[in-house]
């Protein structure tokens, strides 16, 4: 049960006045209750919420459980329109899922931009329903909408980091995200740059997420994630939608997103720093940024023309070779980032870093 515990003298109120919310100690507004105790009256969850349905003030108070958070993370859509950052309404089916992308339609109140849902995914892009206008993208982009890599990302090319990058593999690689993660679960989490879904699909069947975003530029990864989803049975499809979009324009309003996770992607954006500029962003006070990615350093970085070598191949390629975890760390600082951690195999790093609350 709810409780709040004012002082005889004062309490601490948040006010909302055109859109900001502030405390203010209004001890005269609580006196009539107050005049049968010296020290403390305790008002019970009834007074809390009729506080609540008050227009000008309300009560803050602290989640019970994670099915509070839970609760609060599902009551709304957190997708947003990708010009105007303003949340989208649905003019369709309130509750998205696998299942309801083809038959959603969302739409922007400030710009009024539609964005309709396909057989698979929903687009929010920002060229989403042009017709005669399209941008050259990096070639590392590119690569992944093939048709060709999408089908064997997890039929081989996947399974060849742990050998020659030294990742842990899928299943290890999960529970040291999930440790990471602790502090957020129960809350939605976007899985940046997802690909055919591998972690996507582990993070909606661990049901320790209220909603799983899985988010790619390319729509044949995205078809394939749904096609491993059609094959298994039983799949949890009401807690996750899949959304493709540019990891340089997320389709989120601002502190709307709990965590954001990131495999073996880093290296592949076209900017690093407008990525996770843009993760920032939309992360909640408190919320969590963790990716995997290749370090090359040792007696690689010594090598005297790798610095310039890096630099033409991020121009040419649109990928990035990162040297070391400090270079990792003071990204992340710029964007706004802190907390800093990392774990390293070989040339796999796992790094994480939290948005200030």
């Amino acid at each position: 049960m709810a409780m709040v515990t004012l002082s005889s003298f004062s309490a601490s109120v948040v006010l909302t006045r055109g859109g900001q919310t502030g405390k203010s100690s209004r001890s005269f507004f609580f006196k009539p209750l107050l005049i049968f105790s010296s020290r403390f009256v305790t008002l019970k969850s009834t007074f809390a919420t009729k506080m609540l349905a008050s227009s000008t003030a309300f009560v803050k108070t602290k989640p019970d459980s994670i099915s509070d958070a839970k609760e609060a993370s599902t009551s709304k859509i957190i997708l947003a329109c990708p010009i105007c950052y303003d949340q989208l309404i649905s003019k369709g089916d309130p509750i998205l899922s696998v299942d309801s992308a083809p038959r959603s339609s969302l739409q922007c109140s400030t710009c009024m931009k539609a964005y309709l849902g396909n057989d698979t995914h929903i687009d929010l892009t920002v060229a989403s329903g042009a017709k005669e206008y399209g941008e050259a993208m990096p070639a590392s982009t590119e690569l992944f909408r093939s048709p060709l890599i999408s089908f064997l990302y997890e039929r081989g090319w996947r399974q060849s980091f742990s050998i020659w990058g030294g990742f842990p593999g899928p299943e290890k690689e999960f529970e040291l995200i999930k440790e990471y993660l602790k502090p957020v679960l129960g809350g939605n989490i976007v899985d940046a740059s997802c690909g055919s879904g591998l972690f996507s699909r582990l993070f909606a069947k661990s049901g320790l997420f209220s909603l799983v975003v899985a988010l790619d530029f390319s729509e044949n990864m995205l078809r394939q994630c749904y096609e491993f989803i059609k094959q298994e049975k039983s799949f949890p499809k009401e807690n996750l939608i899949l959304v493709r979009a540019d990891i340089a324009r997320l389709p989120f309003p601002s502190r709307s997103v709990d965590a954001v996770h990131a495999g073996a992607a880093l290296h592949c954006w076209p900017s690093p720093s407008a990525a996770v500029a843009e993760i920032s962003r939309v992360l909640r006070p408190g919320g969590f940024f963790v990716a995997t990615t290749y370090i090359v350093d040792g007696p690689y970085a010594a090598l005297p023309l790798l610095g310039p070598l890096r630099q033409s191949i991020g121009q040419i390629s649109g990928s990035h070779i990162f040297l070391a975890e400090r270079e990792l760390e003071d990204l992340c600082n710029a964007c706004g980032l802190v907390g800093f951690t990392s774990k390293r195999n070989r040339r796999f790093v796992m790094i994480s870093a939290t948005k200030p609350s």
